[in-house]
């Protein structure tokens, strides 16, 4: 490269002759003429030598044809494949697209209140949620489309009721609506395809819409990917955590450090876009969407109700009867005919067991009562007299009695009136 630019100075600038060019230089004289005459620098180009896995093309494409998406070691053993897999790989790489097609991705302009984008984030560092136990929660993640501001709250579960909890909690924080809830298919929002029976119930209540992103496409929602690695590298490196509460409280404290950062692509701060954000969403509704974790049951024996895998205990006064259980991210609430039957603070542990003592008292009492109860109906038994509750005997009549009643004989042979037919059981008992 060197001896072409001095070349071409040589000859142009200062009229050196091509014979004293290539003296001075150590070149030959054509190679000073072939310098004169190139339009461009001179580029070194390889021979293309060939590849192994050019012979087995023909194959290759054969299989694509029927099948386009086939896995590179599925091609590897149909076709006989003798070599490493290297060779293979950039053969499919170079002509699969040619049978499967290339999906290009546009360029999006996000209009201000329109969407935003959800995804649930899983951080590396366990959790403490109870004295033995460390679990990896999943923290839900928004982020607005228009103006890139960041939201987030850890959450008990995958549940749909504890992620709606989360979607509720970050919206009413926002104070609006965004127009459109961008989800992959996460299974409690959309696993099958289609929008989620508790999902759709929350989107009408708040008079927006839920779009789910094509299967294995993360990028269709890439800027909440990407806040998620932003989250990885940028807030829990260096830090620990004593419980979910303390979880939230830091990612609360930071959370306004990562709004006011300017985004390249904006040029703009996302704190400094969200309230033209704000202004073009749909307003709050005037009631509030059902979420949270609720079912209904009858309270059996073993009165406990479970709540995702944690047993809380409930007044066992309801025994036998239906109650109605509802759980939010902090508390579960027992009711039974609209009566509250049990308050418990909700566990984030797994397989756990709460209990109140009042309910363990009351069960003690209500067992006492009902040994006693049997201790007085055998002694009665005992005693050949049947007693009420309060006491006093029960009056028992004789079976005859009855028979002459109803007119009931049971000696054909005998007599056939109820009066003869009662004298005749009174003298043959």
């Amino acid at each position: 490269m060197e001896d072409w630019a001095e070349i071409r100075r040589l000859h142009r600038a200062e009229g050196v002759p091509i014979k004293e060019i290539g003296r001075r230089l150590g070149v030959a004289r054509n190679t000073v003429r072939a310098a004169l005459r190139s339009d461009g620098p001179p580029k070194y180009e390889r021979a293309a030598r060939g590849s192994v896995a050019d012979a087995y093309e023909p194959q290759v494409r054969a299989l694509l044809v029927e099948w386009p998406r086939m896995p590179g070691p599925v091609v590897a053993q149909r076709i006989g494949w003798p070599y490493s897999e290297g060779p293979l790989k950039k053969l499919l790489a170079r002509i699969r697209p040619e049978y499967v097609g290339i999906d290009p991705a546009d360029r999006v302009v996000y209009e201000p209140g329109e969407v935003a984008q959800c995804d649930l984030w899983f951080p590396e560092t366990p959790v403490p949620v109870d004295a033995r136990q460390a679990r990896i929660l999943p923290v839900l993640v928004v982020t607005l489309a228009f103006s890139r501001f960041l939201s987030a709250t850890m959450i008990p579960s995958r549940q749909a009721g504890d992620i709606l909890s989360g979607m509720w909690l970050l919206i009413s924080q926002l104070g609006r609506v965004p127009k459109t809830l961008v989800w992959d298919r996460e299974s409690a929002i959309g696993g099958t395809g289609r929008v989620s029976v508790p999902a759709a119930a929350f989107a009408g209540t708040l008079a927006t819409r839920i779009r789910l992103a094509p299967p294995r496409d993360p990028e269709f929602k890439g800027m909440v990917e990407r806040n998620n690695g932003f989250f990885e590298t940028s807030f829990l490196p260096g830090r620990a955590f004593a419980g979910p509460q303390d979880f939230n409280d830091q990612l609360g404290a930071w959370l306004p450090r990562a709004n006011s950062r300017t985004i390249r692509a904006l040029q703009a701060r996302p704190v400094d876009l969200l309230e033209t954000d704000r202004q073009a969403m749909t307003p709050l509704p005037p009631v509030p969407p059902a979420v949270g974790l609720t079912h209904r049951i009858r309270l059996a024996r073993d009165y406990y109700v479970r709540v995702d895998t944690c047993d809380y205990s409930v007044d066992p006064r309801m025994i036998g009867r239906f109650v109605e259980v509802t759980a939010s991210p902090t508390r579960v609430l027992v009711f039974c005919d609209g009566q509250p039957v049990a308050e418990h603070e909700r566990s984030w542990a797994k397989h756990v067991v709460i209990t109140d003592p009042a309910h363990v008292a009351t069960a003690h009492q209500m067992r006492l009562a009902l040994a006693e109860q049997r201790r007085a109906q055998q002694q009665a038994q005992q005693s050949g007299a049947r007693r009420h509750r309060d006491g006093h005997p029960v009056a028992l009549r004789a079976l005859p009695d009855y028979d002459a009643l109803f007119g009931v004989d049971f000696n054909p042979t005998g007599p056939t009136t109820p009066t003869a037919a009662a004298a005749a059981k009174a003298s043959n008992p």
